[in-house]
């Protein structure tokens, strides 16, 4: 027989063995090739302020898609607004984005409030749910308005973003303008019906049925359609520093930190050696001075909280019978209420909170520092200092040099006013181990 033939008989078990490797090799790499095809849409849920935390997630989020070749990015949001610079940069992100990204105003009762709505025109895909709500974007300023001018150019600088986004998505450019301009809000129907939203979906699945095979425009231009019906949806989770940071970028939460921080090495420097309270007081300082370098913070404000732990101090030295520490609870409360310069409630320290803080921390500060100025103006009572102004007995006569029994132990002891033995005495200095000692008033010899 041939040889090749008979290598190639379906009886010969060599044969038979190479031909089931080459198979199963095949199917290993078909399921292979399969499942790196197979793109996911990447979730991701903002239910938060808009600051620079969020720009990071979503910035992640949107790279991670690009390389895993995801079909989608899905950001649902629930969002009062945030800062301006962070709403600019995410929508670089959204717009820059190689992967379609779908922004889902989601559950009922969210909404996309001021920096919400921008992020809402900039996806490709814009969506809400039913009983949610967007808009109300006109920018504002906390503490201080400025002149009319400055006020026109901000909102027009806003506005004309809006116009950005709004134009290049087909969207009503006109009615998104008024978001900003008059700070109009709309709910998810008159949304829809205005074309400032592609869908209003019960759910991400119902939102993926009403998108099948349908057009969108994106950024740049071209025209795209998803199949998302049955594709899996995974979750893009917060990394840990980024959980943490949003957590101490809560205005409240900083505020906390830094007055507890101030607290913690106040302690420390009046108990040297304690270090656990330097060291907490240096790390809770050290998070709340991150968290103000990323927030919008007032150095005036700041200023007010420092003064007013110089009024605690001031306090304990003057004895002000409670006026200063009234003053420096006064100060650290508006300092506190001042410290986040943010454009919304939800970017500010609250009242509650301001209170809360300052009236315990003003009365402990100033109740710690009164303990800590009577202990240094009290007298030395222990160690050869405190002998001073003790009173002692002569056991000889001083003439000037003898022996005193004070405290219960026996002094060499020199008075250049001579006392007799078994006079009381005073100590007036110490030289070494030998005391200066005076005749107490009864017992000083009359004058001639």
């Amino acid at each position: 027989m041939n040889p090749l033939k008979s290598f190639l008989h379906p009886r010969n078990p060599i044969f038979r063995n190479r031909l089931l490797s080459v198979i199963s090799f095949a199917t290993l790499a078909v399921l292979f090739f399969a499942s790196v095809c197979s793109a996911d849409v990447l979730k991701i849920a903002v239910d938060d302020t808009i600051q620079p935390v969020t720009v990071e997630y979503i910035g992640r989020a949107i790279d991670t898609a690009a390389k895993n070749h995801d079909q989608a990015v899905l950001i649902e949001i629930n969002t009062p607004g945030g800062l301006v610079d962070s709403t600019r940069e995410i929508i670089d992100h959204i717009t820059a984005s190689h992967v379609p990204v779908i922004v889902y105003v989601t559950p009922a009762g969210s909404r996309a409030g001021s920096a919400g709505i921008f992020i809402l025109e900039a996806a490709d895909v814009a969506a809400m749910a039913p009983g949610t709500a967007a808009g109300a974007a006109h920018p504002v300023t906390l503490y201080g308005k400025p002149d009319d001018t400055m006020m026109k150019k901000i909102e027009n600088d806003a506005a004309a973003l809006m116009r950005s986004v709004a134009t290049r998505r087909g969207r009503n450019v006109d009615l998104a303008e008024s978001a900003v301009r008059e700070s109009k809000s709309f709910t998810e129907q008159e949304a829809l019906d205005k074309k400032l939203i592609d869908y209003v979906a019960s759910s991400e699945q119902d939102l993926f049925r009403q998108m099948d095979g349908k057009t969108f425009k994106r950024f740049d231009g071209t025209s795209a359609t998803l199949t998302l019906t049955g594709q899996p949806v995974t979750i893009y989770q917060m990394t840990l520093k980024e959980r943490i940071l949003s957590y101490i970028m809560d205005p409240d939460i900083t505020l906390i930190f830094l007055l507890i921080g101030a607290l913690c090495v106040y302690f420390e420097f009046n108990h040297p050696g304690a270090v656990l309270p330097g060291t907490v007081g240096v790390i809770f300082i050290l998070l709340a001075a991150f968290a103000l370098h990323l927030l919008p913070m007032s150095f005036a404000a700041l200023t007010m909280i420092l003064v007013a732990f110089a009024l605690f101090a001031a306090e304990a030295k003057f004895a002000s019978h409670g006026v200063l520490t009234t003053g420096g609870i006064a100060l650290l409360t508006l300092g506190g209420l001042l410290l986040v310069d943010g454009p919304i409630p939800e970017m500010r320290v609250h009242l509650a909170t301001a209170l809360a803080v300052s009236i315990p921390l003003g009365l402990i500060t100033a109740f710690l520092m009164s303990i800590a100025v009577r202990a240094r103006r009290n007298k030395q009572v222990s160690g050869a200092a405190g002998l001073i102004g003790e009173f002692g007995i002569a056991q000889s006569m001083l003439a000037p040099a003898g022996k005193v029994f004070v405290h219960g132990e026996l002094w060499d002891a020199v008075s250049t006013i001579p006392v007799a033995a078994g006079d009381q005495i005073v100590v007036r200095q110490i030289d070494g181990l030998t005391l200066r000692v005076e005749p107490t008033m009864a017992t000083r010899p009359a004058m001639a």
